[in-house]
């Protein structure tokens, strides 16, 4: 008897299998739909750090990262760089992540955006960052920003002049601070001012003049609040705190005063100091190089900013936070559908990196198949920034290493107890105080219808 063929159930079976391969194939490709990995570069826009100061970081962050290809940072012209970087953003050419001070942050909040909550919030903000950092970048309980430095005023000092006068420490109150003022300040026959124990008392010829004022009103307990567009934070007042403040600062331009020391026909306060005809200056960390470029052989040093006898110590912070672009066309290997919403997220990612020490270590995410892993990186980032361009940290832990260094210290030390507030157009407000400042010293007003009308402007202004 012949067997029947078997020949039908292999094909049968061979049909199943290869149905079954194919359908796994299909399966695999759905899931991978969209997933696979992209490549997309980021540029980085400052106006004050040379690119150097970020080669090292960008290059071993692109090394490691598996989508990035490049981050560029570009150095822009100081004087040009608002008005340059608004009309970029308003374009959409202009950066993907750009510096902007962080009295700005109000004033930019519709051109930039929030951090994902899982890479930066507020928690996280006030534990690895000073208290200044949360106060001007978190709005309605959201991260807007993130600085590498932060920095605040500290007392410039002439050596030589506190050697001739056989003063060996500078002054760590405000009333030691007046003293030796007096006794540094030096007039000749005709009552012009020879050498000036301290630069105080105008605006236009006082670099920083409105952040010193700024500093005497916080170390004085005046409770700064203000009005942003978003929410009602309460009014500017200054109150009697702010009236003393600004007397304490206009006695030092007062001809009339036992303290006089300084009038407007003075050399720029930077100059006069380098010139070595002014003893004591306020000013921040990244003067310390104008004045040795000027004169390296000038005998002088820094130390803390002087405070009030039985008031908190306080001072004022002026500094850069680095903000994500909500404007901007992406450029990269990425599907179209996707490259906003990963532009967003690898920008949040780079600045988590360049910001935060995690151990060597940071934790990146894939928008598009939301899986994560642990990058290791062989280096700190901010703490190659600090080493490079010698500016005082933002981060906590990293004060602890810049204590030691004698140029640094004051500076450090005086970012744990500064603070700032927030202004819905810094630029005019800063004008405002130049102003006050100017009419008191020319009598046109009095510190009392001054307060009062710096109180009304700047209400003006948080309405706009």
């Amino acid at each position: 008897m012949l067997q029947k063929s078997k020949q039908p159930a292999y094909i049968a079976t061979a049909i199943i299998i290869v149905l079954i391969i194919v359908a796994i194939i299909v399966l695999v490709s759905i899931s991978l739909r969209g997933v696979p990995g992209y490549k997309i570069s980021f540029e980085v826009w400052g106006p004050l750090d040379d690119s150097d100061a970020y080669e090292e970081i960008n290059q071993s962050y692109s090394q490691t990262h598996p989508y990035i290809d490049r981050v560029d940072y570009k150095k822009m012209l100081v004087d040009e760089y608002k008005q340059d970087l608004l009309d970029a953003l308003a374009s959409g050419n202009g950066p993907d992540i750009f510096l902007i001070r962080n009295t700005w942050v109000p004033e930019f909040q519709d051109k930039i955006l929030p951090a994902p909550a899982n890479i930066f919030n507020e928690e996280m903000l006030r534990r690895e960052f000073v208290d200044v950092v949360a106060d001007d970048t978190l709005i309605d309980s959201k991260v807007y920003g993130v600085p590498l430095s932060v920095d605040s005023l500290s007392l410039y000092y002439n050596k030589d002049i506190f050697n001739f006068e056989g003063v060996t420490n500078p002054p760590q109150t405000w009333e030691e601070f007046l003293t030796l003022s007096d006794r540094f300040t030096k007039t000749d026959t005709s009552g012009w001012i020879s050498q000036s124990g301290a630069s105080l008392g105008t605006a236009r010829n006082i670099n920083r003049s409105s952040d010193i004022l700024n500093a005497l009103f916080l170390q004085l307990g005046t409770n700064i609040e203000f009005t942003t567009r978003e929410r009602n934070l309460g009014k500017f007042q200054l109150g009697a705190p702010g009236r003393q403040a600004l007397d304490f600062y206009m006695q030092f331009s007062d001809i009339n005063s036992p303290y006089y020391s300084w009038n407007i026909r003075q050399d720029y306060s930077i100059d006069a100091f380098q010139e070595g005809n002014l003893a004591m200056m306020l000013n921040y960390s990244w003067h310390y190089d104008t004045i040795k470029r000027k004169n390296n052989r000038l005998n002088f040093a820094v130390a803390p900013m002087p405070q009030f006898s039985g008031k908190a110590p306080s001072n004022y912070a002026n500094y850069w936070v680095f903000v994500v672009a909500k404007n901007k066309k992406v450029t990269g290997e990425i599907d179209p559908v996707w490259a906003e919403q990963v532009r967003e997220l690898e920008s949040w990612q780079y600045l988590r990196y360049l910001t935060a020490h995690k151990g060597g270590t940071i934790l990146l995410t894939n928008l598009l198949s939301e899986k994560q892993k642990e990058f290791s990186f062989p280096l700190d980032p901010a703490k190659v920034y600090i080493e490079k361009t010698k500016a005082p940290s933002a981060r906590r832990d990293l004060i602890e290493f810049q204590k030691e260094d004698p140029i640094l210290k004051p500076f450090v030390l005086g970012n744990l107890v500064a603070r700032s507030w927030r202004h819905n157009d810094a630029d005019n407000t800063e004008t405002l105080f130049a102003e006050v400042i100017d009419s008191v010293h020319s009598g046109k007003l009095t510190t009392n219808e001054a307060i009062r009308l710096l109180e009304e402007r700047i209400n003006t202004l948080s309405r706009r």
